[in-house]
């Protein structure tokens, strides 16, 4: 038996060390995915861009609690971007818009901020519901909100009493519509969510990862609707009320397809696009992007959606430059590296000011170039 031990220990200590490198080698192999990003070895110039070549203004921005917001310590980020005007699309309408109007108009910065007021769909089977909404319209209107902003839950999640999606395109809403363009006010509209997020979540969905990590997200052929319907509704109501100015945004979820959406530009002339949440999609395809923007150079807007300053340089880098191969700040959303788009001048002002300043209305215009 002394012999046998020391005979089993020169045998099974290799194949005890054999055995754990094999499991330290299939943990690397077997390493998930979302932890797989290594950093570029490319080695090209790089110009990190902070402050943008122009004023801009930011016409899709969130701030929830502006009527106490410190709004000194607001500008003065803006500032650091060379933001002129940040627009806030959560005006939420009647007493909450004043509140915050009363609050931005008692401010040295007023006109460094503009306001969208929101309205109710889900009281839409209410017998007094359109002629209170006109009214409340009109009411957010002198009080100084300068459009109407509508919510994806406007199209996809609002039901009436009977439990039946209200879709955006409902005809009972056709009277607001008509009345922003009555009011001059742009409407600004988001509808759906990427097309990925109703395809098969499987290994050729590049929203692979972000529905995984954001299982909320994804949504089933029918559920509450399909893509195709939801969009389709949302381009009715354009073609039905041409007199009034709608922005798309997140540039209608076509981004990735610019191609078709240049054709819903030529079909709808009162069809603006922002590029809020987007940028990723135009980084990855810098040549075709920009001859994009230098044809529809004037139905362009500025627009980040989430308000987070240092985020707003990845825009700048994208637009501005001609950098290669370098990352989003969300992986999840954008797994691919970008490149830059190298605008000229003349488009970045239109992009950043100019189309702002030509549709929505009560914007002080001394903040930006002539």
């Amino acid at each position: 038996m002394k012999i046998i031990y020391p005979i089993l220990l020169i045998i099974g200590l290799p194949i005890l060390l054999l055995a754990q490198s094999r499991r330290e080698v299939d943990t690397t192999l077997h390493m998930d995915f979302e932890k797989y990003d290594p950093p570029s070895t490319l080695v090209v110039p790089e110009h990190i861009v902070t402050s943008a070549k122009f004023p801009f203004i930011d016409v899709h921005s969130h701030h929830w609690r502006m009527a106490e917001q410190d709004l000194g310590q607001l500008t003065r980020e803006m500032d650091s971007l060379n933001m002129g005007i940040v627009v806030n699309l959560s005006g939420r309408g009647g007493k909450a818009l004043k509140d915050i109007m009363d609050h931005v108009n008692a401010s040295p910065h007023k006109n460094r901020i503009a306001v969208f007021t929101n309205i109710n769909l889900r009281s839409i089977d209410d017998p007094d519901w359109l002629e209170s909404t006109l009214k409340q319209l009109e009411y957010d209107v002198n009080a100084g909100a300068c459009g109407l902003k509508i919510y994806k839950s406007q199209g996809m999640s609002n039901t009436d009493n009977a439990g039946n999606r209200i879709a955006i395109n409902d005809k009972r809403i056709d009277p607001i519509w008509a009345k922003c363009g009555e009011l001059g006010i742009p409407v600004i509209i988001h509808s759906a969510d990427p097309k990925s997020f109703w395809d098969p979540h499987d290994e050729n969905n590049e929203r692979w990862l972000e529905l995984k990590l954001r299982p909320n997200r994804k949504r089933e052929a029918d559920n509450p609707a399909s893509w195709e319907t939801i969009i389709a509704e949302q381009h009715d109501i354009f073609k039905k009320h041409p007199k009034t100015t709608f922005i798309n945004a997140h540039m209608g979820w076509y981004a990735n397809d610019l191609g078709q959406l240049a054709k819903l530009l030529d079909e709808m002339p009162n069809m603006y696009v922002g590029i809020g949440a987007v940028i990723a999609e135009l980084g990855r395809q810098p040549r075709f992007a920009k001859r994009f923007f230098e044809k529809y150079q004037d139905r362009v807007l500025f627009g980040k959606d989430a308000y987070h300053p240092e985020e707003y340089h990845t825009y700048f880098r994208v637009l501005e430059t001609a950098d290669e191969y370098f990352p989003y700040y969300k992986r999840y959303h954008a797994f691919w590296r970008m490149y830059g788009l190298d605008l000229s001048d003349n488009v970045l002002e239109k992009l950043y000011f100019r189309n702002a300043l030509k549709i929505i209305p009560g914007l002080d215009k001394s903040l930006f170039p002539k």
